[in-house]
């Protein structure tokens, strides 16, 4: 495979409809490298089209980075906010435009080449299938005005696109801190319109505070082109096996003590998790201006996660197993018509189908917990959840430097649950037709110069395995949030080299609701509104050195609210939402051998409790450097350094569920220290 270093923002319309097309017209970033193949008017319609707020992370930032899961590689790019719970399998996710990470709200869609890659809560986990040799690009769109997906598209979609086609073997062996080792293989062989991609990844480590942990991930693509290349189809096949040891959250007074302990509470607190994944793609250029893209996967997730949450002894609620078990069956087609140079249409259906079980067991004290013998069971619920949408956009061209895009989407659920404790069935909420009419316009007065404004409606539905998602007759019902959305933004080039983009965004939501599946907990918060700035700076100084920077700054807050304990939430801040978001990075490449780079991350506090009574945690200032030597043109040793200064960082959550309410809390899962790994690569 063939890789250019972008000197501008040009990125041409490629095999696959999720790859992004990027144009000097259009409000996006990119970061690093891309791969670049000819030019073309035809093939699908793709993401800079959307006209929002879109950010992509090129292969040569993502790579050679050493994370212990994939959804680090995210924090990269602006505005980006991750929650590192660092609890074994599950250890964390990344959001932005202030949904915060905690599990309540997730509101960003996720996809891998495309393909809908969120649990049924909404949560990420199928992102640690992937590994970073094995990426191309990530690519983020923030905002409501993206019209192709609507489940859990709430805030925007982040969207993983790995290696297809081309020749090559890419080879990567660490070695690290806590006992790390990892090895990664991508192979890539593409002949006479056949090509053949594998992927197989190994990772074990200790870990910070000694858990342990130890995944595998293996990948398979094969995809035939006719001669005219007019037809292509093809079938990708991925499965993932996670084992880990949890090290429990810590009090503050643990924390003191010893910030990299394990209490004796979680000595048999563990993951097991499992998933797989398949898809068959099939795309047909069926003239020269119409093209047709479908795609049919199947996603599957199995969890089997033993967890203590405290040490105190009274009650069940603190020792848990919980297994998930999921299945996805899906499909998603599109049509992209150019009627000519000023008007082209594109529209998609798609379908979902989950069939789902979840079951939860309570266990008696100890210390540690012995998992074995169940008090009772608390779940054990067999649920169905299904969906079905469609969209429709057109982008209008009244003249060359005015765009505007008209879209609306339409999505409908249904299915039912079955509570295997009682034998009573009961309906997912019907919600009817949830409509999102959406609007986009950019305007390029000069080459150099795009000034653009959106305006969209998404939705939050409840997920989960029983009520209030799944309600009997009469029960009162949660109807979905509708969450409205509108960005002003400004993207320029202030210099030849340089790119800038300025955005200024609001997202008002109604009838919002806290929901976390995995306990049955839900809140009803209200009205809340989330709003913020970002701005960000990429620049090529000299043809050796380059840098960029970004800082966000942004409020989740309630702004008509139920009550908790009798008190209005109104005015309160949503928890676990940092007011400012930073990144900044250089990298300096001394001479065609060496490497030089340095990174840093930044985030405020953040209220921990929904009526902001119990302080705010969670701030930090974080450097990584990197250094890369280049022994052949086919062998380079890198050498990295996470948390460069050895910062003490913490994420944080209130315990209000596994304490008497008089000794409520705040618990600690403290951040990695400093970590050094050193990486041998080698390309064939």
């Amino acid at each position: 495979m063939k890789r250019k270093l972008l000197t501008s923002l040009v990125v041409a319309a490629i095999s696959l409809p999720s790859q992004p097309v990027l144009a000097d017209e259009d409000p996006a970033i990119v970061m690093g490298e891309v791969r670049v193949n000819a030019a073309r008017s035809s093939g699908p319609l793709v993401s800079n089209r959307i006209l929002t707020s879109v950010d992509v992370l090129g292969a040569d930032k993502v790579e050679d980075k050493n994370v212990m899961n994939s959804w680090e590689l995210i924090g990269q790019l602006p505005g980006i906010q991750l929650t590192e719970t660092r609890m074994g399998a599950e250890s964390g996710k990344a959001t932005f435009r202030a949904f915060n990470g905690e599990g309540y709200i997730n509101g960003i869609k996720v996809l891998i080449d495309g393909i809908p890659s969120n649990v049924n809560s909404g949560n990420q986990r199928f992102i640690d299938m992937i590994f970073p040799l094995e990426v191309d690009y990530i690519e983020v769109v923030r905002g409501t005005n993206d019209p192709r997906y609507g489940l859990h598209n709430i805030g925007g979609n982040i969207n993983f696109g790995t290696r297809q086609g081309g020749n090559y073997l890419d080879a990567r062996f660490t070695y690290g801190s806590f006992d790390t080792r990892e090895v990664q293989l991508a192979i890539g062989r593409e002949a006479n319109g056949f090509s053949q991609n594998y992927f197989v990844a190994k990772q074990d480590s200790s870990e910070y505070r000694g858990s342990g942990s130890d995944k595998y991930s293996v990948g398979a693509k094969w995809f035939l082109s006719s001669a005219d290349r007019s037809l292509r189809g093809g079938l990708a096949v991925r499965a993932y096996r996670h084992e880990a040891g949890e090290p429990g959250f810590l009090t503050a007074a643990e924390l003191r003590a010893d910030r990299r302990q394990s209490p004796a509470k979680n000595a048999n607190d563990a993951s097991d998790r499992d998933m797989k994944h398949a898809s068959a793609h099939l795309d047909w250029q069926i003239t020269p201006d119409a093209f047709w893209s479908n795609k049919l996967y199947f996603n599957s997730y199995a969890d089997d996660r033993r967890v203590t949450f405290t040490s105190n002894p009274a009650g069940h609620a603190p020792r848990q197993r919980r297994l998930w078990d999921e299945d996805q069956f899906g499909y998603l087609g599109t049509l992209t018509w150019r009627l000519g140079d000023r008007v082209m249409l594109d529209g998609g259906i798609n379908t979902e189908r989950q069939d789902n079980r979840y079951r939860r067991y309570r266990f008696t004290y100890a210390s540690p917990t012995d998992f074995s013998r169940p008090a009772f069971t608390q779940n054990d619920d067999d649920y169905s959840f299904n969906n079905v949408g469609a969209y429709v956009q057109a982008i209008f061209k009244p003249f060359e430097a005015l765009k505007i895009v008209p879209a609306l989407r339409v999505d409908r659920f249904t299915g039912s649950n079955r509570n295997g404790l009682t034998g009573v069935s009961a309906g997912l909420q019907d919600s009817g037709w949830i409509e999102q009419p959406k609007l986009s316009m950019v305007y390029n007065p000069t080459p150099d110069l795009s000034v653009y404004a959106n305006w969209g409606r998404t939705f939050q539905v409840l997920t989960g395995s029983g009520a209030p998602a799944y309600l009997m007759p009469g029960q009162a019902a949660f109807k979905p949030s509708i969450n409205t959305g509108k960005e002003l933004g400004v993207k320029f080039k202030p210099a030849a080299r340089a790119d800038l983009r300025l955005a200024v965004w609001r997202q008002d939501a109604s009838d919002e609701v806290a929901n976390m599946p995995a306990t049955g907990t839900t809140v009803g918060l209200g009205e809340t509104r989330r709003e913020g700035i970002d701005l960000q700076v990429a620049t090529r100084l000299t043809d050796r050195l380059q840098l960029w920077a970004s800082h966000s700054l942004q409020k989740a807050e309630v702004v008509k609210a139920f009550t908790a304990g009798g008190a209005s939430l109104a005015g309160k801040e949503v928890f676990s939402t940092p007011r400012h978001i930073s990144n900044a990075g250089l990298e300096y490449r001394a001479s065609d051998a060496w490497r030089i780079g340095l990174q840093g991350r930044a985030q405020g506090n953040y209220y921990i409790d929904n009526a902001n009574s119990q302080g705010k945690y969670g701030g930090f200032v974080l450097f990584d450097a990197n250094l890369r030597y280049q022994l052949s043109s086919r062998t380079s040793l890198d050498f990295q350094v996470k948390n460069l200064a050895d910062r003490k960082y913490e994420y944080v959550w209130y315990d209000n569920f596994f304490w008497p309410a008089a000794q409520a809390q705040a618990s600690f899962s403290p951040g990695i220290g400093r970590a050094a790994y050193l990486s041998l690569n080698v390309k064939l």
